[in-house]
């Protein structure tokens, strides 16, 4: 049914274990996978602390080595599991855009991600990138929690 799906990673340990159950649905539907990480833009303003003590050239290399750290885990794992796995790194600060983005760019056709399960004031300020992908998204969505 599916053939190329998208998973989306952050590193958080939902995130990852939303890859696992991914590259597995891909191994039953015989699909192929692209990983995607979205890299956040560096700001001379922020309240991101990070940012206030690094040079930009000194914050997109952290930010690159731990992208390639979360896409490296995929790929391995996408090895295991014997399916062919494709990562891509793009920078926004706006994640659910670059997400739905290289969905549709890359022509998957379904999107696994995981949900933090934000609610309340913590998810009215922080946002949940999982509900503004599925507002957003022309591919469908599964996400895991």
């Amino acid at each position: 049914m599916f053939k190329h799906l998208l998973l989306p990673t952050d590193g958080s340990a939902l995130s990852e274990d939303a890859v696992r159950k991914g590259l597995r649905l891909a191994k039953v539907q015989q699909a192929r996978v692209t990983a995607i990480h979205v890299l956040p833009e560096f700001h001379v303003l922020t309240y991101h602390t990070a940012m206030l003590e690094d040079t930009r050239e000194q914050f997109v290399a952290n930010c690159k080595l731990q992208a390639e750290q979360f896409l490296s885990m995929v790929q391995r794992t996408a090895r295991e599991e014997g399916v062919a796995c494709e990562t891509r790194m793009v920078t926004s600060d706006h994640p659910h855009e670059a997400i739905t983005r290289t969905a549709e760019q890359a022509g998957c056709d379904l999107i696994v991600m995981a949900s933090h399960g934000r609610r309340g004031l913590q998810g009215l300020l922080l946002g949940s990138e999982t509900q503004k992908v599925l507002t957003h998204s022309k591919v469908p969505v599964l996400v895991l929690r």
